[in-house]
């Protein structure tokens, strides 16, 4: 069970705009202008837009750079984020709820990179939940598609399951969530929190499009409905 935590766990989006402006200063010795749109897509991407959009002409070195930057920058506003953002509802319930499911393992398929991801989720007690060795990161540039898998090969490799798309289940906001789950064989619960609506889900191709993660028996259900009793319990 892979879940996206932007928009759909929790929204910082404040605090995540604040850190890349420091981290952009840091590695560029300039003021951030504008920040590429996030879309749904990983650090790694957003990381090297920004630098184009903003006049920066980039080497191998400057996506290392930009990450520690920012690690450091969101780290040092940790105290931040339940101030200035908020988790998203009905999501703790929901963690919990699926976690109650035998067999399961939890954990996230994000474009944040894989500390701030933690700090994410550890503001609004949500970590306790979630596996983070095996999940998927903004620092690893695959394309997410190829991050789902990589993250499914980490499950079997520590847990032991048989994981792959018939007991693989993404929950996301966004279209290109629902894209990512498609390319790589998984089933989409889709949930219309971030800036997707509902038609835009179902037209990318969801498998069951919720409102959002306030009922906490039904999120249960649509994973129960796309995977079977056998997977739950032995992967």
């Amino acid at each position: 069970m892979l879940w996206n935590i932007d928009l759909t766990l929790v929204d910082v989006t404040i605090v995540t705009r604040d850190a890349y402006a420091d981290a952009f200063k840091q590695v560029t010795g300039r003021p951030l202008v504008k920040l590429a749109p996030a879309m749904g897509r990983p650090d790694s991407e957003i990381i090297f837009e920004t630098l184009a959009i903003n006049g920066i002409v980039t080497g191998d070195e400057h996506l290392p750079r930009f990450i520690d930057a920012l690690a450091h920058a969101f780290a040092a506003r940790r105290r931040s984020l339940v101030k200035d953002g908020r988790v998203m509802p009905g999501a703790k319930d929901a963690l919990k709820a699926v976690a109650r499911l035998g067999g399961v393992v939890q954990s996230v398929l994000t474009g944040t990179i894989k500390s701030n991801a933690a700090l994410k989720l550890n503001a609004f007690g949500l970590d306790k939940y979630v596996d983070f060795e095996v999940g998927g990161y903004g620092e690893e540039v695959y394309p997410k598609a190829s991050l789902l898998q990589v993250s499914q090969g980490r499950v079997k490799q520590m847990y032991g399951f048989r994981c792959d798309g018939s007991n693989t289940v993404l929950i996301g906001d966004s279209a290109r969530d629902v894209q990512t789950a498609r390319i790589a064989g998984a089933s989409m619960i889709a949930v219309a929190s971030g800036r997707s609506t509902p038609t835009e889900l179902h037209e990318a191709g969801a498998d069951i499009v919720l409102p959002d993660l306030t009922n906490a028996s039904e999120v249960v259900s649509a994973v129960a409905k796309l995977t079977t009793p056998m997977d739950r319990k032995a992967g």
